[in-house]
């Protein structure tokens, strides 16, 4: 991937510089920010829109730039960009819509916001990269298809984990070898945490503590994992992944799994708690050619059957723009579904919930997501995590009980209840029995 560096020299020194516009002002998306606007030569970030407009300044000013153009039209947007003035808007619809802009970033950390966002810039011909694991791991495969007929790329980010688990996975296979395994390295895995316990991390680092929970109860390394799942061809071993708890070295994990059980179940996705390097990611792969084990074995990577390739460290919004050099200038997509999806992320009561409860949002008080596979889901009924926000239960659930539609009446009218149900009638039963990237 080092090849978009040159290429993005090239466009600075034509002045042509890949133009980017961002959806969200968050904690990721102002790191995003600064990182584009004063580390990556031959990119701009032409705008930022956020619901809040003083995030979205707050985004820009941080980053070192003062003059801010506030905008409440596409005319006054493209004018903008024609000048080279940043803008900011509350209306995101003028970046989906805007001409001047070659990629937009989702960063809205939100299902249904999200969900609107990247429907609307697929319709204006706009290509995507999100950092939205959760929209992605509900919808994902149906907004690809909506992305492949307009002609646009969507596309996950590199930095995160799955992004990160997925250049691993290229590489691995790229070598020749058959990756078995792609896991994420957790250092806390407590799927009761909530925002009250988590409220002093989320303060000394400046996030929201709902999102900070989200990684503590293991909702999002389970959309992570979900994703990877789905652009892989992988499963699960079971609901919920296995977690194993490892505090010796990542490369010990290739004892700790089953080669021919992994090879039946045609590659898993999982994750391990307290391993080292963390936190990082890694790829348990194995090769069929005793040869070419002869020299794996010489190189230090072992006798096998599996082998361990792992990166030490996941580095979030620094490789974002990166992601979006891929797109516009390689026509490279960092993780997309395959077709049809593999795993699902189900939502699980956190704890004991009455009827009439509306579920809260996810990183919350009321429920944690767990992965299971997309054929169990449709089987059973169960409620995708990324659409319990807003449900109203019927009646009294347990903790630790998985959620079916059954039990809960979903609220009427949002956009990705709708793309749920093209999704499900498009991929009904077995999802995507293809197992390897095109």
């Amino acid at each position: 991937m080092i090849i978009v560096d040159r290429l993005l020299r090239q466009r600075e020194a034509d002045g042509k510089p890949v133009r980017v516009g961002m959806i969200g002002a968050g904690f990721m998306a102002r790191g995003v920010a600064n990182q584009i606007v004063n580390s990556v030569p031959g990119m701009r970030l032409v705008a930022i829109a956020n619901r809040t407009l003083n995030n979205a300044v707050q985004a820009y000013t941080e980053a070192g730039v003062e003059e801010i153009a506030f905008v409440g039209s596409q005319k006054a947007l493209e004018n903008c960009i024609r000048t080279g003035r940043p803008a900011v808007t509350q209306d995101p619809m003028l970046l989906c819509a805007a001409d001047g802009i070659d990629c937009l970033i989702d960063a809205t950390g939100a299902v249904e916001h999200g969900a609107q966002v990247t429907m609307q810039a697929i319709a204006y011909g706009k290509h995507v990269v999100t950092m939205n694991a959760e929209l992605d791991g509900t919808v994902g495969p149906i907004l690809k298809r909506h992305a492949d007929k307009a002609g646009v790329i969507l596309t996950g980010a590199d930095g995160d984990q799955p992004g990160v688990q997925m250049n691993l996975w290229r590489f691995v296979k790229s070598i020749g070898l058959t990756p078995l395994l792609c896991g994420n390295i957790k250092g806390l895995q407590d799927p009761y945490r909530n925002p009250t316990t988590q409220k002093g991390f989320a303060e000394k680092w400046g996030q929201n503590p709902y999102m900070v929970t989200s990684f503590a109860d293991g909702t999002k390394i389970s959309f992570e994992q979900a994703i990877v799942a789905n652009a892989t061809g992988m499963t699960v071993a079971q609901r919920g992944m296995t977690g194993i708890e490892h505090a010796g070295h990542v490369d010990e994990l290739t004892k700790s799994y089953d080669a021919e059980m992994l090879r039946e179940l045609g590659g898993i996705v999982d994750y391990v708690v307290g391993s080292k390097p963390g936190p990082g990611v890694f790829v348990l792969a194995t090769h069929d050619d005793p040869k070419q084990r002869h020299y794996l074995n010489l190189y230090k990577l072992g006798e096998g059957p599996l082998y361990s390739f792992y990166t030490p460290y996941h580095l979030c919004h620094f490789e974002v723009p990166l992601s979006v050099a891929r797109v516009v200038l390689c026509g490279d997509a960092v993780l997309q579904p395959l077709a049809g999806p593999r795993v699902d992320v189900v939502a699980t009561a956190k704890t004991d919930l009455a009827a009439g409860t509306v579920i809260d949002a996810l990183g919350g008080y009321h429920s944690y997501g767990q992965c299971e596979t997309y054929d169990a889901s449709r089987a059973e009924g169960l409620l995708p995590m990324g659409l319990a926000e807003g449900c109203k239960l019927l009646r009294d659930v347990k903790k630790d009980q998985v959620l079916t539609y059954a039990d809960v009446e979903v609220p009427e009218g949002r956009l990705v209840d709708q793309l749920r149900a093209e999704q499900d009638e498009a991929f009904p039963g077995k999802a995507a029995g293809v197992r390897e990237a095109a």
